[in-house]
């Protein structure tokens, strides 16, 4: 709690780790991803924040980006700074290791000053199997992590839900928001999860009914081209739909590694010392798992509402696929119903 509580108060440091994600992570990350080397999974996590050890150490990351604007805590050096403008500050282009690491005028260190030496001191006696740099470098990583940023007051996604400034009632909403989605997550999640495996089997059934339907559609609107291009267009968009089924399984596959970075899960506080173990947004993840639950229905709707835009009336074929599941999702969310129900019983 302490650590999420802990924010840069400093507002010039703050736009300082932006330009440092912007001049040096940015283009180190870009890099890796272009080069695509082999990582050990102490690695793979390690490159997911912007003091990663890895560029640090590693030539051709943080030794060749520098700042790309000049820095007066780093003077201009004529070697190291040639052919980039002075200012009258006096201020140099410090490489992104500079940047960093530098003594008491490096980012990180100022950035720990950010932090109560005695939170420092606790963490490290409570994890005696880190070193005190390790606990640092941990502390660090939670406090220049977006969520921990005052622009979404330490949440990784932005909202509109309460007001700017949450007053108490706005909290006891939320709280009662809260505890809906843990209630409602019992029946939701195996719903559509039966929805999502019967997805498949009714997709196949519609194609096999198009293919039927189409020498009888063609033949009895007289081979007129309109019809023509109106039953291929139907048939692209009803095969397309498979494409908007793996985009929704890829997105709600890889969306909390996107926001945490590589090992989010349950065997993460072995590979990452994360101090809140990501129950910090557990609410706000589990929002998320509902919504992505349901782009398996929408984003197929809205494919097909897109080409009603361009005058293609391919009519609701996605209905089919909501009409054909709903017996099943209905089954299956009364699953945990019945479960919970004979738990209370005994």
């Amino acid at each position: 709690m302490d650590v999420d509580a802990t924010r840069i108060d400093d507002p010039v440091l703050a736009q300082e780790v932006a330009d440092f994600t912007h001049d040096c992570y940015g283009p180190s990350r870009a890099k890796l991803f272009m080069n695509r080397p082999t990582l050990s999974d102490e690695q793979m996590n390690d490159v997911t924040w912007i003091g990663s050890s890895y560029f640090l150490d590693t030539p051709g990351f943080y030794d060749t980006y520098r700042a790309k604007t000049p820095r007066t805590a780093w003077p201009y050096d004529a070697t190291r700074d040639a052919g980039l403008a002075q200012v009258d500050s006096g201020g140099g282009y410090p490489s992104c290791r500079q940047w960093w690491a530098d003594g008491g005028q490096g980012l990180r260190s100022r950035l720990l000053a950010q932090v109560d030496p005695d939170l420092l001191t606790r963490i490290g006696r409570w994890a005696g199997f880190l070193s005190q740099s390790e606990v640092n470098d941990s502390v660090i990583r939670a406090v220049v992590s977006p969520r921990q940023q005052k622009m979404n007051q330490g949440a990784v996604y932005t909202d509109y839900g309460g007001q700017i400034d949450k007053t108490l009632p706005n909290i006891v909403t939320r709280g009662a928001s809260d505890l809906g989605l843990t209630v409602g997550s019992l029946g939701f999640f195996p719903a559509m999860d039966v929805v999502r495996q019967a997805l498949p089997m009714v997709l196949t059934m519609l194609k096999m009914a198009l293919v039927i339907c189409i020498p009888l559609v063609l033949l009895i609107g007289t081979y007129d081209l309109k019809t023509v291009v109106t039953v291929s267009c139907v048939q692209f968009a009803l095969f397309f739909v498979d494409f908007w089924f793996q985009l929704a399984r890829w997105i709600d596959s890889t969306i909390l590694d996107a926001l945490y970075g590589w090992g989010f899960g349950a065997d993460r506080p072995h590979t990452n010392f994360d101090p809140l173990i990501g129950l910090n947004n557990a609410f706000g993840d589990m929002l998320l798992n509902f919504v992505m639950a349901m782009m398996f229905i929408v984003l197929p709707t809205f494919w097909v509402m897109a080409l009603a835009w361009a005058g293609v009336r391919t009519g609701n074929i996605v209905q089919g696929l909501s009409t054909a599941t709903s017996d099943a999702k209905g089954a299956g969310g009364r699953g945990a119903g019945m479960a919970m129900s004979a738990v209370s019983k005994k």
